[in-house]
């Protein structure tokens, strides 16, 4: 029995190890964006501990320094959180667009298995018309073979 060869089989091969790397780099990205999202929810978490911090101060005993101390504090927390924010825009933005590449590869290689799905449909179409042709052969021969023993 004949057997079945797809001859853009490389290009099939090509196409998975870029999906598969693709998929890397998405995980890695998605990692990414959740680091920077960690980051974030520790700045917040940072800065209400430091509010907290000064609203005891202001209702307890006044200790200007302390109070100016914490507000710089706030007033550079919001800086780092508006500056976090910012890198973790940029890490979802970096994710959509590896999203989108991962989505363009695996397209490319579904494209490629229907190409090798049909190839292989059309391969076995043509072994079962040489089947039939072999077989008719062989009635014909036989027949013919009969006829020539009869007479």
């Amino acid at each position: 029995m004949a057997k079945f060869i797809y001859r853009m089989q490389n290009i099939l091969e090509i196409k998975e190890k870029l999906e598969s790397q693709e998929k890397i780099a998405y995980s890695i990205a998605n990692g990414k964006l959740m680091e920077e999202q960690e980051k974030l929810q520790g700045l917040l978490k940072r800065r209400e501990n430091y509010e907290s911090r000064l609203k005891e101060l202001e209702t307890g005993k006044l200790d200007i320094q302390e109070i100016q101390s914490c507000r710089r504090a706030i007033s550079s927390m919001k800086s780092m959180i508006r500056d976090q924010m910012m890198a973790v825009h940029t890490a979802q933005r970096n994710l959509e667009m590896a999203r989108r590449r991962l989505d363009a590869v695996m397209k490319e290689r579904k494209t490629h298995e229907n190409l090798k799905e049909k190839a292989f449909d059309a391969f076995k179409e043509e072994l079962a018309v040489e089947e039939k042709k072999q077989t008719d052969e062989l009635v014909s021969y036989t027949y013919q073979h009969r006829q020539e023993k009869a007479e």
